[in-house]
């Protein structure tokens, strides 16, 4: 992942930090120079380091961020040291991926590299950052789930099992740490104009033989809105759970998916 500390946080109290992916959402979570300052990330490891390396430098350039630091998400050991001693107030877990597989096709080590990147990373940041947080008596967490956490999508079964596992890893941290003044919530967007799903339409569109606009209407038939969801949207929705005015707001999965779920 990387970590951007965006400028005009107040303190540590509010500084956050996000494990996410190299790609156009990628700077959303801070996504208004200047709103707030913190970390967050783009990038996990299976992404390519030089896609990552100018997303980073983009977020600099544009002044969505005041730092930057590129880090694998799904190392453990070294985002358990980076966080040491920085004392980051808020995180925003946005690293995801996904393999396309028949069940029959998906072995252990699908559902391995599934599970490490949707969910243990998510796990490591937030106990990295927790004790940080618990001492301080404050804390945000922003899960980034998806719709696949809440209903079953065929040929992903082992992202659908992950991202349904990173909601119940929500909704239990939320039992342990809400009297310490922490909320940890998830967010399920829908299909977002993401990277992400820009790779899956290329690779229908190979497969086969339709059009891009007909593979995406296939995608967002079940929205409602009939289109995919912004990375704004989600966006917005993260900045809300980050802020005082959801002190409330814990262990829930909030769908940004147009009604689809």
């Amino acid at each position: 992942m990387g970590t951007l500390t965006l400028p005009g946080h107040e303190a540590n109290r509010d500084s956050d930090i996000g494990a996410g992916n190299s790609s156009r959402d990628g700077r959303q979570p801070g996504h208004r120079p200047g709103d707030r300052g913190g970390a967050f990330g783009l990038g996990p490891a299976r992404h390519d380091h030089r896609a990552r390396s100018r997303c980073l430098e983009a977020a600099l350039e544009e002044g969505f961020a005041a730092e930057a630091e590129a880090l694998d998400v799904t190392d453990g050991d070294a985002l358990r040291d980076y966080v040491a001693g920085r004392g980051f107030g808020i995180v925003v877990n946005n690293a995801g991926g996904v393999e396309t597989r028949t069940f029959l096709q998906t072995d252990t080590q699908l559902l391995r590299r599934m599970f490490a990147l949707n969910v243990e990373s998510a796990a490591s940041a937030t106990r990295a950052c927790l004790p940080a947080m618990i001492e301080r008596g404050y804390g945000r967490i922003v899960n980034i789930a998806s719709t696949a956490g809440l209903k079953g999508y065929a040929y992903v079964s082992a992202y659908v099992a992950a991202k349904h596992a990173l909601i119940g890893l929500t909704r239990s941290i939320a039992l342990e740490v809400a009297r310490h003044g922490i909320t940890i919530n998830a967010v399920c967007p829908g299909y977002t104009d993401t990277d992400l799903v820009a790779d899956s339409v290329r690779q229908i569109v190979g497969k086969t033989k339709r059009s891009e606009a007909e593979t995406i209407a296939q995608l967002v038939g079940a929205n409602p809105l009939r289109r995919l969801i912004t990375p704004q949207e989600v966006a917005d929705t993260v900045l809300w759970l980050c802020g005082r005015q959801a002190s409330a707001i814990n262990g829930q999965t909030i769908a940004v998916a147009g009604g689809e779920v």
